[in-house]
């Protein structure tokens, strides 16, 4: 509690000396702005997935899906706290439930939805996009196909034993059936279970289409008379995989408020999609042209104010939000901040010998100082973290008191009973802690002390050398750092000399994040022992789906190869919690945190507050009520109006409910 509200007292001040010095200044005219355009920046590069999460999930690739995908059959309502069906796309649902216990999800569609080519979006294409995601040709061409254990049938109709997956039925054109099996019943995050966007079949997938004969949905040629399945690994190659056409990376044909115009490696455009109705909120886009690309940290506030930046999104580094907010005392620029739901950490690939060791890992977050690293790095806008989590997570704010435990007091305060009930329910969540977490500080004879006691010895080069499996295994690591992340300089600095006092030596070696990304997914060959990797989580916090079962049952943690059953126990017990228990899913929430913190397959390292600054001109960016800037610009204009209302006091939005 006290470490994150000094996080929030640290950016309170900010603002606040922000406040006193506009107060004393005049605003310059800003540089001459065409208000048709949005110039975007961002740390991070895209990878370039823009059509799913299946070939990786790259941050600003997230960002570039939120602009194209559109029309989920369900959202996130941040007020609720649950998921619910998305009022544009969805105009009515059902439930029903068998004699076993399996759950039906009868949903209409609207029949004004469209892709941007004009085609008509109907109960076919979400059907496709559930049969597509789940095929095992994905892995054939490299991606990670989704398992979809929730849906009735699936495992039939991937084993190849049902030629129809029983669980997605398609009733008529604009009705959908989706059915979850009672075994994976409950499930926290219920509706969430049910999230889908449509998929185009007609450019993924030319002459299939999908059937329902009455028993589940499936995939066939759309020509009866070929009779070779076209279907296959040879043909998404082609229209899913191309570097040049494939819908990968140059996704033609979407949903979202946005097209794609042109991707370049580097830098994407995007242009309004005369076709989109509205997202949930009856928002249309207004600003006719995107383009987002790379910022560098060193340059990125500069080029803002020389025109080249409108906005720049999720800024991190302490120097560059210091230089936006003298920014903005010296002209009409804006800034918004937002807590980060997610994380920066160094991942362990747990199949090298050395990493296999949960000693060994836990020696490595002995020689880190994350306190250090965390302060230089982030300035006062970051916290060390000691498990999986993130700052702008509502898990973590409820354990930190930031957010209110959903417990309303009873209408009659003299019903004794009532009131006792919520007392002690208050009382259930004042002792939920992370305080049972490990806080893995610099301490090199910790370190030693683990290594000895795990038969690691010094060799006469001073290196530590232990026998495993009959291999002698030197420790000497290689760790991978993004390109254009200066986080590799302290490491240098620190991380290494650390390391090497207690017989470990490091080499860092520094790739561009396609790479990185690709050799921690396993899309090429992984032989380095340690990742810098950052990581936003969705808002299904589900952490079951990252373990693979191999086949002699055991889990795993599918890209750091770390198997441990009771992870996974408790990451599955997380989300078999009642929906709206939410006392007891936050006590299984801490439960896993404590798991986590002990065998670390990934060694957590902060979290922070995100900083967007950016030109005067644009108006209603509510960043901070959206999962990413793609969302936010839906509903945000381009204007040379000034604003009539006090823009500091919606800056500080989001942040005076942490002031004590």
């Amino acid at each position: 509690m006290k470490r994150f509200s000094a996080l929030i007292l640290a950016v309170l001040m900010l603002l606040t000396c922000l406040a006193a010095h506009m107060e004393g200044a005049e605003p310059e005219d800003q540089q001459e702005s065409v208000y048709d355009h949005l110039s975007v920046g961002n740390p991070t590069p895209m990878k370039g997935d823009f059509f799913t999460d299946l070939w990786g999930n790259a941050t600003s690739d997230i960002d570039v899906r939120s602009l194209l995908h559109g029309y989920n059959l369900v959202m996130w309502d941040g007020e609720q706290g649950m998921f619910t069906v998305d009022p544009s796309v969805v105009s009515g649902i059902g439930v029903l439930e068998n004699a076993q216990g399996d759950r039906s999800y009868v949903l209409a569609l609207y029949d004004d939805l469209y892709y941007s080519d004009g085609m008509q979006i109907t109960a076919w294409d979400y059907a496709f996009s559930f049969l597509f995601r789940m095929a095992p040709e994905v892995e054939e061409i490299g991606g990670t196909p989704v398992r979809y254990e929730q849906l009735l049938g699936y495992q039939a109709y991937l084993d190849g034993t049902s030629l129809y997956l029983s669980g997605v039925r398609v009733l008529s054109d604009d009705t959908l059936m989706i059915t979850v099996r009672h075994e994976y019943l409950p499930f926290f995050y219920e509706l969430g279970l049910l999230e889908c966007n449509p998929f185009p079949i007609h450019i993924i997938a030319p002459g299939v289409e999908v059937r329902d004969d009455g028993m589940g949905v499936y995939l066939a040629n759309l020509d009866p008379d070929v009779t070779e399945p076209l279907f296959t690994a040879e043909l998404l190659q082609k229209t899913v995989m191309d570097p040049e056409t494939g819908y990968l990376s140059h996704p033609s044909v979407v949903s979202g408020p946005y097209t794609l115009t042109s991707w370049d490696g580097e830098t994407a455009d995007f242009a309004i999609n005369p076709y989109f109705k509205g997202n949930s909120a009856g928002e249309i886009p207004s600003i006719p042209t995107l383009s987002y690309t790379l910022a560098v940290n060193d340059t990125m506030v500069d080029e803002l104010e020389e025109g080249r930046f409108d906005l720049l999104n999720k800024v991190v580094r302490s120097d560059s939000i210091m230089e936006g907010f003298n920014l903005i005392g010296e002209d009409n620029y804006r800034m918004k901040t937002y807590p980060r739901i997610g994380l920066s950490s160094i991942c362990f690939a747990c199949e090298r010998p050395a990493m296999a060791s949960q000693a060994v890992r836990q020696a490595i977050a002995w020689c880190i100082d994350r306190d250090q690293l965390t302060t230089e790095y982030t300035g006062s806008f970051g916290l060390r973290v000691d498990g999986y989590y993130g700052l702008g997570q509502w898990m973590y704010g409820i354990i930190n008191g930031t957010t209110a435990p959903p417990v309303d007091p009873p209408e009659n305060e003299n019903d004794r009973n009532a009131m006792n009930e919520y007392e002690r329910l208050l009382e259930e969540y004042e002792a939920l802690s992370l305080d049972g977490l490990t806080a893995y500080t610099l301490d090199l004879d910790q370190a030693r002390a683990l290594l000895a006691s795990d038969g690691w010895e010094l060799n006469q080069d001073g290196l530590l050398e232990k026998e495993i499996e009959g291999e002698r295994v030197v420790m000497d690591l290689t760790l991978l750092c993004p390109e254009g992340n200066n986080i590799n300089e302290w490491l240098e600095a620190h991380l290494i000399p650390d390391l090497a006092s207690v017989g470990i030596r490091l080499s860092i070696e520094i790739v561009p994040m396609t790479e990185l990304l690709e050799r921690w997914y396993g899309q090429s060959d992984r032989d380095a022992d340690m990742i810098y990797m950052a990581t936003n989580f969705d808002i299904i916090f589900d952490p079951a789906i990252h373990f693979i079962v191999d086949e002699s049952g055991r889990p795993n943690w599918a890209s750091s190869k770390q198997a441990d059953e009771e992870l996974y126990e408790l990451a599955l017990a997380m989300r078999e919690t009642e929906p709206g228990n939410v006392l007891e899913y936050m006590q299984k929430w801490v439960a896993f945190q404590e798991r986590f913190n002990e065998i670390l397959p990934v060694l957590p390292l902060y979290s922070n507050v995100y900083f967007d600054f950016y030109i005067g001109a644009l108006k209603d960016y509510d960043i901070e009520e959206h999962s990413t800037w793609g969302l936010a610009i839906v509903g945000a204009s381009l204007s040379a109006e000034e604003e009539t209302e006090d823009e500091l006091d919606d800056d500080l939005d989001g942040f005076e409910e942490f002031d004590d």
